[in-house]
Order: C-alpha cells, then structure tokens, then sequence
C-alpha cells in the first residue's frame, strides 16, 4: 500500500463528492413522551428493519408473556426489566408483553404503554419491538425481539 496514490479528480464531473454524514441525534430523556414513535414500532439502531417486518408478521413464534395488568408504573417497569433478562438468560427470542389499552382507567389511555415501551427501547437486549395483532392484545401488547445469548 506505500506506492498507492489517490487518483485525480474526474474532469467532466460525473463523480459527486459524497454528503457529509450528520450527527446522530440525542436519545429522547428517560420519562419523555413517545411520539417519535408513531406507529408503535421500533427497530434498534444497526438493525435490518425486515426483521420487524417478521416480527409483525409473525414469523417468530411468541415463547413467553408478561401480563402487566393490574401493576402500578414502577411495578410493570420493574417486573419488565426481570421478565427481558429472564427471557435473554432462558434463551427465548420472542416475547410478548401486555401492558393494556386502559380502558377501565380515568383517562381512558393505558398509563403503562409509555413507559414500558420507553423502557424497551433503552433496554440493550430489545432489538426490536412492535405492536401485537388483535388476536394477542392488539393495541394492548407488544411483541419484543430480544437478542441472542
């Protein structure tokens, strides 16, 4: 490599210099709302988004579930956080976690899915999660990729 030399500039144009790449933006505040995340998806950063696409479809198979109903935030927060590491240490790649629609609350607006979701995506063992089709909670629950031991 010590006789290699750059080649010259193209004389008639035809090779753009490349853009230069933009700083990653901050990672929202733990307790912010989620509203960069729309759709109820999320893909880890590095990660193939046709592996959300299987995971909504329903190529991986759900190998265990976390029903939160009936637990304050704190509560769902923590028995997430030991349900993710249990399934990681267990070897399951596919887990659904229902969190509810809150139906039955004063605002009728799940006081959980915020902060579970929040919590999934600062997780470093989520690679990616999104929301559960209507035979498994629907709106109510997500389906969560995690990675492999």
């Amino acid at each position: 490599m010590a006789d290699v030399a750059p080649l010259a500039p193209d004389p008639k144009g035809r090779v753009a210099a490349k853009p230069p790449v933009a700083a990653r933006p901050p990672a929202a505040a733990p307790g912010a709302a989620d509203t960069a995340d729309e759709s109820g998806d999320y893909v880890a950063p590095g990660i193939d988004r046709r592996e959300l696409r299987k995971l909504r479809r329903g190529d991986y198979p759900v190998e265990d579930r976390l029903d939160l109903h009936g637990h304050t935030v704190r509560a769902a927060c923590e028995a997430v956080q030991r349900f993710v590491q249990t399934s990681r240490y267990t070897r399951r790649r596919c887990v659904c976690i229902v969190h509810g629609k809150g139906q039955n609350s004063a605002s009728r607006t799940s006081a959980l899915r915020g902060p579970v979701r929040e919590l999934l995506r600062a997780s470093g063992d989520v690679l990616a999660y999104t929301t559960a089709p209507a035979s498994d909670g629907g709106s109510g629950a997500a389906y969560v990729l995690l990675k492999r031991k």
